[in-house]
């Protein structure tokens, strides 16, 4: 399980956009691409783009639907790639944990787990 940076800490409650995708990078890892749709307390919709580095656990990304509900924490960062026009860049959410958004006790324990993170940076 991956240590959460609490300098770096992005929390997200949304709906997938679409189907999760499974990915083979060129290094032989795997990696599972999300979309996810917020919204905000007037409704606006953002979507954010989620990467999900393999092995994760027992959850089967590939096997939810979209609009399906989650909770993301991760870190957000800017990646750099080649394209037909030069370089360009993507921000995107790396996922740190993932959870089902009906599954309400994995909520609260990863809620729990936020707060201790962020009380750390309250005591430094």
């Amino acid at each position: 399980m991956k240590k959460l940076d609490a300098n770096n800490l992005v929390l997200l409650k949304g709906a997938l956009s679409s189907v999760p995708v499974r990915r083979s990078l060129p290094n032989g890892s795997d990696i599972v691409q999300l979309e996810l749709t917020t919204r905000d307390a007037t409704g606006t919709a953002r979507s954010v783009p989620i990467i999900v580095h393999e092995p994760f656990g027992k959850d089967d990304f590939t096997s939810w639907d979209a609009g399906t509900e989650i909770v993301v924490v991760g870190s957000v960062v800017r990646r750099f790639f080649r394209s037909g026009a030069g370089t360009a860049s993507r921000t995107e959410v790396v996922a740190a944990r993932v959870v089902p958004g009906s599954r309400a006790v994995r909520v609260d324990r990863l809620l729990d787990e936020v707060a201790h993170v962020v009380a750390t940076l309250d005591a430094a």
